[in-house]
């Protein structure tokens, strides 16, 4: 209790070196900067230090000669110094690459770096200071060294296999190839997405109706409309019959500030949630549940498309591409009617995949304009040039300044138009009359051709070229594979013209991007890993065991965890295998340390091995225990918040379980292969 109860020390003393340091770079704590933070790691340090302490003690006093306490301290405390300073700045210069991340992913795993570099930092400063002093003054009185019967059966079971691996260090490359192949075959049934969606406790919808719809309509299709002759259900009665739903707030058109530049055809509703404890039970809890079942109801209503997101998540999406929606995809073109069928023939080839939801064409075509295209020949006839008839329409329509009327300091113009009945029917505005000379007059359906055709309500742009966009949501699978699927669609059966151009954005840009960055924050973490290694030795060779068995042992048991719980690899999950790749290098650099002391005395090849093993069983094993142990509360977590960081956790505790076995197995016989002149 009393060498615990040293360790645990650790924990409370790095965090306060690690909030002032915070509090210095102006790091706010929240759910993003400590979210992933694991007392494990912090205490793995103390742990080594306080293990080798107790156990020089407990063999000086179990010898029964006098011995001097802080001498034997300060020999158990050298002993193991170098490599427990090694092995701590390994998980920091693990987590340091991750501050190169970009954009969202910086923004979210930035802070969780920095933080947990400092609380490390602050771990391995107490560790090589704090610790050694306590023991001094709680190991005064007499230490046992109790064995753990579980620790006891594994060594009893462990001996016989590491003496049988020590017999045939060959069998290492057999080793090695299965778990080499047992990654790639993993990586390709795991699925991978940018990030996993963080819940906010909230339901954004978006209803796109008709592009030429009045806000009166607007207002009926949202609220519904209730007269003697008939009743329909608007929109909001048909979410009210959802008790999930605590609150709902409308917006239709655009905001009062104009931020949000859309028409009449565009409503958004906030929902907020209830807690899911509360939900119906056939949900189970799930949002996505909840949110097809919303999704189905509000089908029915005609001539209105529908789309869900999140009220942040929404933000975010439309910063990235500019449209209103997770996945986006721009055809870039010259001409709008083109540019609209070759959407609605992405359209139909997206809609056939799996997964994909809320599907729809950001039309840019469909305003009902009134066309008035004048004839010159018939214009001709009546003695009058285009310019009088347009001159009349544009006076007549869209009015004429008279005069300017002046309030004080104030002026504005005062325009004369025609009346509304006048202007506002197709009809009135084929018999509005042109003058002629003499005073005659000659409708305007005499001279011009007057109709409603279908227009541009609007027209996006991008790098000054036009493009139109289909926006479509992921449920139900991960977003790599259906992006793949659907491009591979597209592709096949979309004949795209050669001055046309598809860009797919969204989400999946952001993952492509994330994920070319950590193909350059990953062999940059290797590289720094494996000098580390060689500055513990001073030999390529030690250095090569620990780098080989941390690159053969760690990231098997992080994709093993990932398919067995059906998490998709992304940015998140990358960032556990950077920290699960500093962890499990612990192992390695106690027990090859070891066994270089032990060689270094004289000791025999194999006897060094096994000896090194059984003394550093109880550590490593108990440093691989409260390191999953101290992130498996983030790894089972649901509540909201908690999506951000499971990935990571997942990958280190199941990573960490797996790196112990596999190390137990593939460590000796890597040290041994690589000794391959020496004998026993």
């Amino acid at each position: 209790m009393r060498a615990a109860l040293i360790a645990a020390v650790t924990i409370p003393l790095s965090l306060l070196f690690a909030f002032i340091c915070m509090d210095a770079a102006h790091i706010p704590a929240n759910l993003l900067s400590i979210g992933a933070l694991d007392f494990g790691m912090i205490v793995d340090g103390a742990i080594i230090m306080v293990e080798n302490v107790v156990r020089h003690i407990a063999e000086k006093q179990k010898s029964g000669h006098p011995y001097d306490l802080r001498s034997t301290i300060a020999a158990a405390t050298r002993e193991v110094a170098r490599p427990v300073v090694f092995a701590m700045a390994m998980i920091i210069v693990s987590y340091i690459p991750i501050l190169g991340f970009e954009r969202v992913e910086g923004k979210l795993f930035r802070p969780m770096a920095w933080t947990v570099a400092f609380a490390l930092t602050g771990a391995l400063a107490v560790s090589v200071t704090v610790i050694p002093v306590l023991t001094t003054y709680m190991l005064k009185r007499r230490v046992t060294e109790k064995e753990n019967p579980a620790l006891h059966l594994l060594w009893r079971v462990y001996k016989p296999v590491l003496l049988r691996l020590l017999t045939r260090p060959q069998l290492v490359l057999v080793v090695a190839g299965a778990l080499i192949a047992g990654d790639v075959g993993l990586g390709h049934k795991i699925g991978y997405e940018f990030l996993p969606h963080l819940d906010e406790g909230a339901i954004w919808m978006r209803a796109t109706m008709p592009a030429n719809i009045s806000l009166s309509e607007a207002e009926a299709l949202v609220d519904g409309v209730h007269t003697t002759e008939r009743d329909n259900i608007g929109i909001k009665e048909i979410l009210r019959r959802f008790p999930e739903v605590r609150t709902m707030a409308v917006q239709i058109g655009r905001p009062d500030d104009g931020t949000d530049p859309t028409g009449f055809y565009n409503a958004e509703f906030l929902l907020v949630l209830h807690d899911r404890s509360t939900w119906r039970k056939e949900l189970k809890g799930k949002k996505d549940e909840l949110i097809g079942m919303i999704g189905d109801e509000v089908a029915r209503v005609p001539g209105v498309t529908f789309g869900f997101s999140q009220p942040i998540a929404d933000n975010v999406e439309e910063a990235l591409t500019g449209v209103k929606g997770q996945i986006a995809v721009k055809i870039i073109g010259d001409d709008l009617n083109a540019l609209d069928d070759l959407a609605d023939q992405m359209a139909r080839n997206i809609h056939e995949v799996q997964g994909v939801e809320d599907l729809s064409v950001v039309r840019e075509v469909g305003q009902s304009n009134v066309n008035v295209e004048i004839s010159r020949d018939r214009a001709e006839r009546f003695g009058l040039s285009v310019g009088d008839v347009e001159d009349v329409v544009e006076n007549g329509v869209g009015g004429q300044v008279a005069t300017t009327i002046y309030e004080g300091e104030r002026h504005h113009d005062l325009v004369v138009r025609y009346a509304e009945d006048l202007r506002g029917d197709v009809e009135a505005l084929r018999q509005l009359l042109i003058p002629l000379s003499a005073g005659r007059m000659v409708p305007l359906a005499h001279v011009a051709d007057v109709n409603v055709v279908g227009g541009a309500s609007r027209i996006f742009r991008e790098s000054n070229r036009r493009y139109i966009a289909l926006r479509f949501s992921v449920r139900g699978r991960d977003l790599g594979s259906v992006i793949d699927e659907a491009r591979d669609r597209v592709s096949k059966n979309v004949k795209v013209p050669a001055n046309y151009d598809v860009q797919w954005g969204g989400e999946f840009e952001s993952a492509q991007r994330a994920g070319r960055r950590l193909l350059v924050i990953i062999p940059i973490t290797l590289a720094a890993l494996l000098l580390l290694s060689y500055m513990a030795f001073g030999k390529i060779g030690n250095a090569s065991v620990v780098f080989g068995n941390m690159i053969l042992t760690a990231p098997f048991g992080g994709l093993i965890a990932l398919w067995v719980t059906g998490t998709n690899l992304s940015v998140s999950a990358g960032v556990g295998f950077l920290a699960l790749m500093g962890v499990a290098v612990q192992t390695g650099i106690v027990v090859v340390t070891q066994i270089t002391q032990l060689r270094a005395d004289g000791v025999g090849l194999d006897e060094a091995v096994r000896d090194a093993f059984h003394t550093k069983l109880r550590p490593i094993v108990i440093m691989a225990l409260v390191a999953t142990l101290g992130l498996v509360p983030a790894a089972i977590s649901t509540g909201i918040g908690s999506d951000s960081q499971k990935p990571l956790a997942i990958v280190v505790v199941g990573g960490l379980f797996s790196s112990l076995a596999l190390s137990l197995v593939v460590l000796p016989m890597l040290y041994k292969l690589a000794q391959p002149k020496e004998r026993s």
